[in-house]
């Protein structure tokens, strides 16, 4: 066991995640080797200042812009989109792993003859046109269906049945303009070894020791106790999640860490003793301000960062008008290992202008001239990655 300060805690935490000294993750490489080591990057469709990967990456990788990811994901093919941490950004070695997620979904198609039907219709048009989308094809009729990753009600057949075929790898995203998705065979472009490979952890508790295992690695720190950090991991109930923490530890594969003020015991991947070893020679880190992402894999326990950060951060964009405290699309203000507030920045697309709406300081915080001058250097690089000529509101 370990036993780290809070301040530690946060230093262990922000050094996992690239997010305090100097960068660590550099361009399109850096992209592919942090997803590589949270396991996925959750999406979201929402675009007012970047979406949810987008911000996730830009705050961590140097250089970084968002052409990179989409070359990760739909030329180079070493990233594809499938339901992990709810929709998620996956490496594409991890095919194999989601192989029980398609089988149950073919299993469960037996129950829905209308849309099996309709297979034939889809590769066929593929074959002689190329990628489709829903608007591309005609197929009779509404459907209400679900899946064993997702569910649909009401859709045109056309979208239910491609994204059936998705769900059973069938198919896979090829591109999306705008959010509108266009699919490929998968066969053309996932690589054979992964694509037909047998699934590597055929027995069910093997593979939820695989995916918490995944989890503690992708947000750096966590406790044995629900959190949304396990969404998506089927059939994890509290007796499960207690065995398979007990296992992980048997194994050294991961190790208790002790830290003040915190009641529950924390854990961290044994991997990453280095990190621990670190903040234990060096105190105090180069400081940098980030802008963090509202689906961010640092921000999947909120309990947790509230715990180590005293901060409270609430994604507001489906609260109603008169209940919000803040704004719709507010990112987290990080500055060196503390959060000092948050901001609330829209992209004006067509005039090309970065409008920061609101900036929000926690009560604690001083308005030095170094923490404007941190938010304001941050400002126009966030402008920069947004593509962004102007700047207003700030």
């Amino acid at each position: 066991m370990v036993k780290l300060s809070n301040k530690q805690a946060r230093q262990f935490l922000l050094l996992k995640h690239g997010l305090l000294g100097e960068y660590k993750f550099h361009m399109k490489k850096g992209a592919l080797d942090f997803i590589r080591q949270t396991g996925c990057i959750q999406f979201d469709p929402v675009d007012i200042c970047g979406k949810n990967t987008e911000l996730t990456l830009q705050s961590r990788v140097d250089g970084f812009s968002k052409n990179m990811l989409n070359e990760l994901l739909y030329k180079e093919r070493k990233l594809f989109d499938y339901p992990d941490k709810n929709l998620s950004i996956i490496p594409v070695e991890d095919w194999p792993y989601f192989e029980r997620y398609r089988k149950m979904s073919r299993d469960n198609l037996k129950k829905y003859p209308e849309i099996i039907n309709s297979f034939k219709q889809v590769i066929s048009y593929i074959k002689d046109n190329g990628t489709i989308c829903s608007s591309d094809i005609n197929i009779k009729g509404d459907s209400y269906w679900q899946s064993a990753i997702h569910w649909s009600a009401g859709n045109k057949m056309s979208r239910s049945v491609l994204e059936q075929m998705y769900s059973t790898g069938e198919l896979i995203i090829h591109h999306k303009k705008g959010t509108r998705k266009y699919y490929d065979l998968s066969l053309r472009h996932i690589p054979e070894k992964f694509l037909n490979a047998p699934e590597p952890l055929p027995v069910e508790f093997d593979h939820m020791k695989w995916r918490v295992l995944r989890r503690i690695g992708a947000a750096g720190l966590m406790w044995n106790r629900s959190s949304d950090a396990w969404l998506y991991i089927q059939g994890l109930n509290g007796d499960t999640r207690n065995k398979i923490f007990k296992s992980l530890i048997d194994e050294k594969k991961i190790m208790e860490v002790n830290v003040d003020g915190v009641r529950d015991m924390l854990y961290c991947k044994k991997e990453d003793i280095n990190l621990i070893d670190l903040i234990f020679m060096k105190t105090e880190f180069e400081q940098r301000c980030e802008f963090i992402a509202p689906l961010d894999c640092f921000l999947w326990d909120r309990k947790l960062i509230k715990a180590l950060f005293n901060f409270e951060y609430t994604w507001e964009i489906y609260t109603p008008p008169e209940k919000r405290v803040y704004g719709v699309y507010v990112l987290p203000v990080l500055i060196g290992d503390k959060f000092i507030g948050r901001i609330e920045p829209v992209c004006e697309r067509k005039t090309k202008t970065l409008n920061v709406k609101n900036i929000w300081y926690e009560n604690d915080i001083k308005q030095t001239k170094k923490i404007i001058s941190l938010i304001k250097n941050r400002v126009i690089k966030f402008a920069a990655f947004n593509e962004c000529n102007n700047i207003i509101g700030f």
